[in-house]
């Protein structure tokens, strides 16, 4: 086991870790400023208004995306036991 074959692994992990928690996080950002705009036009300055509609997109996000999410991980996770024996060297 090399070098580039660990770096592989850790550039594949991270890269999906990224594809997992980038439509999620964006969805935050979207919905946080959106709302940050209706704050700042309305001159409502309540520090609660921001996190419920956060929470609610956010988990309405994960429902949407959870199969697309368990298939990426499904994929990785298989591809690191076919990879055990290359590891194993």
């Amino acid at each position: 086991m090399g070098e580039d074959f660990v770096t592989q692994v850790l550039y594949n992990g991270v890269m999906t870790t990224l594809m997992m928690s980038l439509p999620i996080i964006g969805v935050g950002l979207i919905v946080g400023f959106i709302i940050s705009l209706f704050q700042a036009v309305t001159q409502i300055q309540e520090q609660t208004l921001t996190f419920v509609p956060k929470l609610i997109a956010v988990l309405l996000m994960i429902v949407v995306t959870a199969p697309w999410m368990f298939s990426i991980l499904m994929s990785f996770t298989s591809s690191l036991w076919a990879n055990i024996p290359a590891m194993a060297r």
